[in-house]
């Protein structure tokens, strides 16, 4: 499908990507959603948390929420996503991903934008122990690069799974970190290099002989983070082998199921190879829908439901 038009025009101040961004991701709050955690044993006996709610009758719907680097299953934007859903008939499972639940994971490795293999045990989970005859994905961020990934990389998607929205999508990683490195973004970068920090000390107290002061100290940047500890991790040769390998770019083309992309022109985390137009015009199941507005997971909307949370709602009841 060619890009879609966008209905998108918030007010003035949520018209500034970066406003936009800091009020969706700090100041903003949701209430009114019950969630219920279940911890999942993985095969390499790891495990993941996910939080689920659940809608006001009894359905055989679900959307997994999938969040984004260092997110956990209560931000705002997943809560959010899930209020809503749960108000329209929809149940909503919150993946936490290895060490995003408050509790440091098990093994040295953790979570990365292409670990499409622990999505795939979570969606096997789900199919083994529930009954839901519609399963949709919606991520943000890493979590949107990692949904569509798995639905592109030549998976035995099941046939429970109806569609995908993906918000705020870095379809290059490479180009995205390339964005976060800028001084535009300085601010952004420093804080999710402490945040990543923190975890990678706690981590060193499981694996000191893995995670030396020396390797910490020589950590200035997000990529000094990739090549130091998610490359070392994950089994990539570096952090740019890491971008390669699993930048959804190059597995939109082998996406079979409806798929809408929603990136806002003026997020600051993106860069041109983000907005995946050629890909979008080539394949039938894939929209591009790129809102002048909307910052980085940012978009506003009226009554606390933003707009990308209803349009994901919207985009599932017509499938």
């Amino acid at each position: 499908m060619p890009q879609i038009a966008s209905n998108y025009k918030p007010p003035l101040f949520f018209r500034n990507g970066h406003l936009a961004t800091i009020y969706s991701g700090i100041i903003r709050s949701v209430n009114g959603v019950v969630q219920k955690r279940e911890r999942l044993i993985l095969s390499d006996e790891d495990f993941l948390d996910l939080d689920w709610s659940e809608a006001t009758q009894p359905t055989e719907k679900l959307v997994i929420l999938l969040h984004g680097l260092e997110g956990d299953g209560q931000r705002p934007y997943i809560t959010g996503s899930a209020k809503i859903l749960n108000e329209n008939g929809y149940d909503a499972c919150a993946v936490n991903y290895r060490g995003c639940s408050g509790e440091t994971n098990r093994l040295y490795r953790s979570y990365h934008s292409g670990a499409t293999e622990d999505l795939i045990e979570v969606i096997d989970h789900i199919l083994n122990t529930r009954n839901y005859s519609e399963i949709y994905l919606k991520g943000f961020s890493l979590g949107g690069n990692l949904l569509l990934k798995y639905l592109g990389e030549g998976n035995p998607v099941p046939k429970e799974m109806k569609g995908a929205v993906a918000v705020s999508v870095p379809c290059s990683l490479h180009n995205s970190c390339t964005q976060l490195l800028s001084p535009k973004n300085v601010l952004y970068a420093k804080r999710f290099k402490r945040n990543l920090l923190d975890k990678l000390r706690q981590k060193q107290q499981l694996f000191p002989e893995r995670i030396t002061n020396a390797d910490i100290r020589m950590i200035k940047t997000l990529k000094d983070f990739d090549d130091i500890y998610t490359s070392r991790a994950h089994q990539f040769k570096d952090a740019l082998d890491y971008y390669e390998q699993c930048s959804s770019l190059q597995f939109l083309p082998n996406i079979a199921v409806p798929s809408l992309i929603i990136n806002a022109k003026d997020d600051s985390f993106l860069g041109p190879e983000c907005y995946p137009f050629k890909e979008v015009e080539n394949n039938a199941n894939l929209y591009l829908e790129t809102p002048t507005y909307g910052g980085h997971v940012g978009f506003w909307g009226k009554n606390n439901i933003t707009y990308t949370e209803k349009r994901a709602l919207d985009f599932f009841d017509s499938l």
